[in-house]
């Protein structure tokens, strides 16, 4: 297999490094909006599936569009499995669902900040946050448009749910630009999720995987389509006969990563205080942590 080439890069180190540290320290928040008690509840009394609600409460914004385009925006879903379920979701009303996943961040965040939401910093932090947002260019990043062009939650009445609102915008233009490398890198969906949940030969390295079995089952791949990405992956030298990654695959998972806090790079770039406000915002970052609502934590003194 030839040499993986590395990727043209647009931003300096301490850029990337800056991009890679706001997710990093910002990404726990955003991902409240799939991991809380009250997403199950509205699962229960809408009848809606999980993947439909799952869909729903991150796509909306996207509007009334072909599940295609859903299937195509999520990358890594099975897209046999999100026409049906989108199709669901639309049937539902997709406004509708757009206000349940509103109000699941609103009532866990409020919760799990407690007394921090009349914090006033709270309010500085999610208004920055929001300008920032409002102010970046979404050209090729669809789904992060989608969720810039909703309306912003008021921050005198809601500064917790104006902050998880500017996050999602972030997160998603991440998003967006690390789905165009792993395109560049002429990885399929259900090969760029064997390949980002395959084992590391850095036991070190710091990942967000969400293990093998989830990941292949929240994304609806059948055993048998999750073992043929995994040989498709072999025969291109990215995975060993384990299953585990690569040399080579060591130098495509590196240089994917190094693209995406490129393509990242552009949040801040000019922004002064972007390391001021990614301070600031993680002892907000932090209560989430703390209140054990997210998979792998535990709430504190519990």
């Amino acid at each position: 297999m030839p040499e993986a080439q590395p990727i043209p890069q647009r931003y300096d180190e301490a850029a990337r490094r800056l991009a890679r540290t706001a997710y990093e320290t910002l990404e726990p928040l955003h991902v409240v909006a799939y991991f809380n008690p009250v997403i199950r509840e509205q699962q229960k009394s809408s009848g809606l599936s999980r993947m439909a609600r799952y869909l729903a409460g991150r796509g909306a914004p996207l509007g009334d569009c072909p599940g295609a385009v859903v299937a195509a925006t999520f990358y890594n879903f099975n897209p046999t499995a999100v026409g049906p379920a989108w199709d669901e979701a639309v049937a539902y009303g997709l406004d509708r669902t757009y206000a349940m996943h509103l109000e699941a961040i609103e009532v866990t965040l409020r919760t799990a900040l407690g007394p921090l939401t009349q914090d006033p910093e709270l309010a500085r932090v999610a208004t920055r946050f929001a300008q920032i947002a409002q102010s970046l260019s979404y050209a090729g990043r669809p789904l992060a448009a989608a969720w810039a062009s909703t309306e912003t939650p008021d921050a005198a009445a809601a500064p917790h749910l104006q902050l998880w609102h500017a996050f999602a915008a972030l997160r998603e233009y991440r998003g967006d630009g690390h789905l165009a490398t792993l395109v560049q890198a002429g990885l399929s969906g259900a090969e760029a999720l064997v390949f980002h949940e395959a084992p590391h030969p850095d036991p070190t390295l710091r990942r967000r995987a969400l293990g093998a079995d989830f990941a292949r089952a929240s994304r609806a791949w059948s055993d048998e389509e999750w073992g043929a990405a995994t040989l498709s992956l072999q025969r291109r030298g990215l995975l060993d006969d384990q299953g585990t990654i690569s040399p080579a695959g060591v130098v495509l998972y590196d240089a994917l990563e190094v693209a995406t806090d490129d393509a990242a790079a552009g949040i801040f770039d000019g922004v002064g205080d972007a390391t001021e406000l990614i301070a600031a915002g993680r002892p907000f970052v932090k209560a989430v942590l703390d209140a054990g609502i997210l998979p792998g934590t535990v709430a504190k003194g519990a």
